[in-house]
């Protein structure tokens, strides 16, 4: 009775004999009698359906006694439950998968709100229904819908934030200590190390290498919407915390080779000019861009480092040797920073320590939905919430052109 070839073939009445011989004769007429469980409906029972209409068992005790029960039945016969089109993993942890190749229902929290709609689900695309801390929760595994929307709205926002900054680092250029009141502050790094004048140049080539090497991923990355929508949030939340903090406070230029002197700007169409010229230089050196008093905290930093950071994140584990040189240009790229004497060694640090913890928090959050079984989740990041309501766990480095098929490289080939 226990073979697999006997399994399919149980019927209500052997059911009702399993139920017995497990010690849940009470639940014979409501499994076998009411709703005909037969072998095979027994074998694919999961606690979601025990706990919800129409079985609604309500002794808890019940429910997961007879739940390892099941999962012993299951585990026996896994064979059956792939050839079927189940996941068994999944099914010995509570949670059953359902093969679709048409319209499902997908019911989820977005900004905040539970609702249902219909999605069109390709062959292949999983829907999960999931018991986690008393609620349950469906969601829809392995489809990953661009929503190119929100990445343009993203974009604006990281539009708009980096010309704030532009007029904020004005503003603070003209707060700048004067040099003879307000000498450099000790610093350990600065005073032990003797300034190397071509070093920040070089931090900057160390950013310009990382970008491009983030571009041709993202480029060439299935989910480049989602990893650009990415990027924008988190930068712009860094950067919108950096106007914060270099405004609020105003620290004494690090070196006496800095030429800075406040009250340059004299009107207000001075100003604009000034913060224009910043904005479309990208705040580098490179592109002859000279600012002074944005020391707390290290844009150079936050950047260098998030480039990093989505480089190693969105590749395979297995390519080590980009991993590796992402790492030397970010590490090297804070070494003549602060080689340059162009920030203190305290800006660098907390511009390292924000950047890496908040795309730390943001992946955590985004890879486990965690916001999703929290209220207060979804009231202290709505910015988060709406960008990744509908992304379903982490995102899979998988590759693709971006046109759909690259006809002038067949063409060039042959």
């Amino acid at each position: 009775m226990g073979s697999q070839f006997n399994i399919r073939r149980w019927t209500s009445k052997h059911v009702a004999k399993w139920l017995k011989d497990e010690g849940f004769s009470e639940y014979v007429d409501l499994l076998c009698n009411k709703h005909r469980l037969d072998g095979i409906a027994l074998l694919t029972l999961t606690e979601y359906d025990l706990r919800c209409p129409p079985l609604e068992l309500k002794v808890l005790g019940d429910i997961k006694r007879l739940m390892v029960s099941i999962r012993k039945l299951q585990k026996q016969h896994k064979d059956i439950l792939v050839e079927m089109g189940y996941a068994s993993d999944e099914c010995l942890a509570g949670t059953v998968a359902h093969a679709s190749n048409s319209s499902q229902s997908r019911d989820c929290q977005c900004n905040g709100v539970e609702h249902s709609r219909d999605t069109s689900v390709s062959g292949g695309d999983l829907r999960v229904e999931q018991y986690q801390n008393g609620k349950y929760f469906k969601y829809q595994t392995r489809r990953l819908d661009p929503e190119f929307w929100k990445t343009a709205l993203s974009s604006v926002y990281v539009f708009i934030v980096f010309g704030f900054t532009s007029i904020v680092m004005v503003v603070v250029h003209e707060r700048v200590p004067d040099m003879q009141t307000y000498p450099p502050l000790p610093d350990i790094f600065l005073d032990s190390v003797p300034r190397i004048p071509w070093a920040f140049a070089m931090a900057e080539v160390c950013g310009v290498v990382l970008c491009t090497i983030w571009l041709l991923l993202l480029l060439l990355h299935k989910h480049r919407s989602i990893l650009f929508r990415r990027m924008c949030s988190l930068m712009g939340t860094v950067f919108l915390l950096r106007c914060v903090t270099m405004f609020v406070t105003s620290l004494s230029v690090p070196g006496h080779h800095l030429q800075c002197s406040g009250k340059l700007y004299g009107d207000v169409w001075a100003k604009f000019q000034r913060a224009l010229a910043i904005w479309s230089g990208f705040g580098m050196t490179l592109t002859g861009v000279h600012t002074c008093g944005d020391y707390m905290f290290s844009g150079h930093t936050v950047v260098i480092t998030m480039l990093n950071f989505f480089v190693t994140e969105y590749t395979p584990r297995s390519w080590n040797f980009l991993h590796t040189l992402s790492w030397v240009l970010n590490l090297f790229g804070i070494f003549f920073i602060l080689a340059a004497h162009e920030h203190y060694s305290i800006d660098v640090f907390i511009a390292f320590y924000i950047t890496t913890r908040l795309f730390l928090y943001y992946h955590t959050l985004a890879n486990t939905r965690a916001y999703q079984q929290s209220r207060r989740a979804r009231i202290w990041f709505p910015m988060f919430s709406f960008f990744e309501c509908n992304v379903n766990g982490p995102v899979p480095n998988e590759y693709s052109w971006p046109l759909s098929r690259p006809r002038l490289l067949k063409a060039l080939i042959g």
